[in-house]
């Protein structure tokens, strides 16, 4: 039986080579131009067909087993944010205003280490691996959807037809040593709401002449926030938050308008549905309260993120034997984090595991959180995200 855990250790200096280079030279969704690159080139040093420009920036790598079977999708995803680091590492980003402030350099890394560990499988494939290296996972970037659907319209799923997807994530919330993999919800569906409240401006000391449009945001602010407490379950969640109020130019002025705009998060489909009719109801309706009129907008980033049974219980029985240490977890206690994420668009059309990899270390001050200035991991995270990516492809498709 292949020792996958040693396997990895044996590519670690390749792993973390990989690891610091993308995080180096982070780039931001749909511009990956050196990192698909990078990836083409590796794959291409394996011998496994490589396809470029897939979902703009994307690229696709196919490995043929010895034997015909069917096609897993093994993604992840290469795009850094609009962030200034504060590391100070020696590795740390050389693009003003742009850093791997997520683990996605990580991804990458880790999915060219699984890539070539797998080829020297491939002689106990039955079936096709896909290797997606998909752009753009932390947003639109100027487009009108994000990199999994970009992808999804350019037909990643087919040619040959994906029947089965893994994906991962390297998870700084939770410490080196600890794996999730899940049945079910894992993480949240996704809204970008956007409202902009229309009053009536004037003079700042003449209030009783205008409609305060200030006002009227404060109210539906602190009344949205009885959708969740009054109108959900305690039995099911969701989050309603506001991030971001601009109105107003001097302190003497009440402003014509002011336009918000924040997410909503939820898991299941129904209580999604219940939250955003309420969120509208609300918003309009204490606008016209006051006098004042609401344009809203609530659009959709993500469904929620549901592992399938099936494949979920091959990938638990690949980290228990793999991860053998013992301090790994994996059962089906959910752990469920309001985090959202695309590959649920994936996930929605083909059965799937999204599993997670702890990656944090508080004794080397590696434990921020994720899209924090100063966010790094552990890279010996990278050794058990590949171990199992890897181990649980070869079980899927021996």
């Amino acid at each position: 039986m292949t020792d996958f855990l040693n396997e990895a250790k044996s590519h670690f200096s390749y792993t973390q080579t990989l690891r610091r280079d993308f995080h180096a030279h982070p780039e931001l969704g749909f511009h990956e131009i050196r990192t698909g690159g990078i990836v083409a080139k590796e794959l291409e040093a394996l011998g496994i067909e490589v396809t470029k420009g897939v979902g703009k920036t994307g690229v696709v790598g196919l490995l043929e087993g010895a034997k015909p079977g069917p096609t897993l999708l093994l993604r992840f995803d290469m795009d850094a944010l609009p962030m200034t680091e504060e590391t100070g590492a020696e590795y740390a980003s050389q693009n003003q205003g742009v850093m791997h402030a997520c683990g996605h350099d990580g991804h990458t890394a880790i999915g060219l280490t699984v890539a070539k560990i797998l080829n020297a499988h491939k002689n106990e494939l039955a079936g096709t691996i896909k290797f997606c290296f998909q752009p753009s996972e932390e947003g639109f970037n100027g487009e009108e959807i994000g990199g999994a659907e970009m992808m999804l319209k350019d037909g990643v799923l087919e040619n040959p037809k994906v029947d089965m997807t893994l994906s991962m994530h390297l998870w700084n919330e939770k410490p080196l040593g600890w794996v999730h993999v899940a049945k079910g919800p894992v993480m949240a569906g996704a809204e970008e709401f956007k409202i902009k409240i229309i009053g009536r401006g004037g003079h700042g000391a003449i209030p009783e002449a205008a409609v305060d449009p200030v006002v009227c945001a404060a109210q539906i602010v602190s009344a949205a926030q009885t959708i969740v407490s009054r109108n959900v379950s305690p039995t099911e969640t969701a989050v309603v938050s506001f991030t971001i109020i601009n109105g107003g130019t001097a302190f003497n002025i009440i402003p014509q308008e002011v336009t918000m705009q924040g997410t909503i998060r939820t898991f299941e489909p129904q209580v999604r549905g219940k939250v955003v009719k309420r969120f509208e109801e609300i918003v309009k309706g204490v606008a016209s309260a006051m006098g004042c009129q609401a344009e809203v907008n609530v659009k959709q980033l993500t469904p929620a993120l549901i592992n399938a049974d099936e494949v979920t219980a091959k990938v638990q029985e690949s980290a228990r034997r793999t991860l053998r240490v013992p301090q790994f977890t994996h059962d089906n206690t959910p752990y469920l984090t309001m985090g959202a994420e695309d590959m649920a668009y994936i996930q929605s059309k083909v059965n799937g595991c999204y599993f997670f990899i702890g990656s944090n270390n508080k004794e080397q001050h590696l434990d921020y959180g994720h899209h924090h200035p100063k966010f790094d991991f552990d890279e010996q995270a990278l050794i058990n995200g590949a171990a199992l990516m890897s181990a649980a492809a070869l079980d899927i498709l021996k």
